[in-house]
């Protein structure tokens, strides 16, 4: 009998874990962005702040992304003027202005009017004709989940 037992615990542990092995472990905003591959100028300008390591961190974060083609909409050496050392205290304003503190999914984003950021001051947020706007910027993708968080995309980026 205590063979039968053993063998049973056995053979429960082994496909729990097996079970669990084949779950894909969801990687942490940066990663995630970076890996999507349309995030290249964001993830530039977090490591020029010094903010990889908090977007790494166990959050959670809801984080409205802006694509490379929202940076490709600032006026022409807005980001390279962002990326210089004498400016992160600007640049840290303006990413963290796109970070709300907890895992806001696109179901209860709808559901406000806005949001308290990071950086201090609140996002708006509006439906309109079946989109939502976060300020100005349209929202395009939703509930990217992450393991420290959610990602939403947008297609501007949203100055404090």
């Amino acid at each position: 009998m205590r063979i039968n037992s053993l063998f049973a615990a056995t053979l429960i542990v082994a496909t729990s874990t097996a079970a669990f092995a084949a779950e894909p472990v969801k990687k942490d905003i940066v990663d995630t962005a970076v890996g999507a591959g349309s995030f290249k100028t964001l993830a530039a300008a977090l490591t020029a702040a010094g903010l990889v390591d908090t977007l790494k961190g166990p959050g959670p974060f809801t984080v409205f992304a802006p694509t490379d083609e929202a940076f490709a909409k600032l006026p022409a050496g807005t980001v390279e003027d962002l990326l210089k050392p004498e400016n992160k205290k600007k640049l840290t304003d303006i990413l963290t202005y796109h970070v709300v503190a907890g895992k806001v999914m696109a179901a209860d984003v709808v559901k406000l009017k806005d949001a308290k950021t990071v950086q201090g001051k609140a996002v708006k947020i509006t439906v309109k004709d079946g989109k939502v706007l976060v300020d100005a910027a349209n929202v395009t993708k939703t509930d990217i989940a992450c393991s420290n968080g959610v990602i939403h995309v947008i297609d501007a980026v949203i100055m404090p």
